[in-house]
């Protein structure tokens, strides 16, 4: 079992005031270790652990509201202050063991000056991303910094992913254009998903940084924040532009489909009708040939059947003038 007093410990790192450099901390470190005078300690947590809320009623730097947005399970988007603290949920992607995933997963912050906690139910994929950055060197000034190499990793997955999509969209429209209609609506079906869920986040992430550049200076910040707003909403609005394209661009495709679906049921119809119409003539021939009564006609001539016969092929030439006369054929 690891041995360490934080509980739901995942990593911890105390970046330099002065290069920014961050140093992991083993899992050992105590509670009055993560209070530093300079720098700041960056602290990942995984709720997954029932003694997490428990824990971090011992951090005055944390107000209540700020806690409780580490360990609530509410799934949306939310960026707010409380006592000169910034907090709040975003939007990651989730990540298995052994392979990427494009299921949206949520990780939780508040900030201080001198503290950024983060805390996450499953593993992600940009939290992830910043931690391997930061152990091949990658220098972070303030603890809003952390959470901005988040989303800046988070739109880069977007990025990668809206490219990948794009991909797709060409290979369905390719099938869909093709002489032979194909039903390409189980392969339209996941883009689309993806796309309508990433689009509502990342429209919901720029409307609050968009709130953040107006932010009224009177109300305590940590340093950096407004900044760092300014920075993510012009990044992810164009994100936003570039999935909001990529939904319009699925909805005509799938409309597309949708419409050369319903042509070719149209077409296997009219000709069924026209079959229809054909058969239907002959039909009433052998059916009043077919009547066990007496008196019919033809009934007593040696060529009665090649007559009943030519009768019913007269009537589909009758069925086939009717319908070019009325201009059905």
């Amino acid at each position: 079992m690891l041995n360490t007093e934080i509980p739901g410990f995942v990593w911890a790192y105390r970046f330099d005031a002065a290069t920014g450099i961050g140093r992991p901390l083993p899992p050992t470190t105590s509670r009055e270790e993560l209070i530093v005078n300079e720098g700041f300690v960056w602290l990942h947590l995984a709720l997954s652990d029932a003694r997490v809320p428990k824990f971090l009623e011992g951090f005055i730097d944390l107000p209540d509201a700020a806690r409780a947005t580490l360990t609530d399970r509410d799934n949306h988007v939310v960026l707010t202050s409380d006592d000169g603290v910034l907090h709040g949920v975003f939007t990651d992607i989730e990540r298995a063991f052994d392979h990427d995933t494009n299921d949206i997963g949520w990780f939780r912050f508040a900030a201080s000056e001198r503290l950024i906690v983060t805390a996450r139910l499953h593993p992600l994929r940009c939290v992830e991303a910043v931690r391997l950055a930061v152990d091949r060197g990658l220098t972070i000034h303030g603890t809003v910094n952390v959470f901005a190499a988040v989303v800046i990793e988070f739109e880069k997955v977007v990025d990668a992913l809206i490219g990948e999509m794009n991909d797709e969209l060409d290979r369905i429209e390719d099938y869909v254009f093709e002489t032979a209609p194909r039903d390409e609506r189980r392969r339209l079906g996941p883009v689309r998903r993806t796309v309508v869920r990433l689009n509502r986040q990342l429209r919901a992430s720029v409307a609050l940084f968009r709130r953040y550049q107006r932010w009224d200076e009177t109300d305590p910040l940590p340093t950096g924040t407004v900044e760092m707003a300014e920075t993510l909403a012009d990044l992810l609005g164009s994100a936003s532009q570039e999935m909001q394209g990529l939904q319009d661009r699925a909805r005509l495709l799938h409309e597309e489909i949708d419409s050369k679906i319903s042509s070719e049921t149209n077409r296997h119809l009219y000709i069924l009708s026209i079959m229809t119409a054909f058969l239907l003539p002959p039909t009433l021939v052998t059916g009043f040939f077919g009547m066990n009564t007496g008196g019919l006609p033809f009934a007593g001539e040696h060529f009665g059947t090649l007559l009943a016969f030519l009768m019913g092929g007269l009537s589909v030439w009758g069925a086939w003038w009717f319908l070019k006369r009325v201009g059905i054929l």
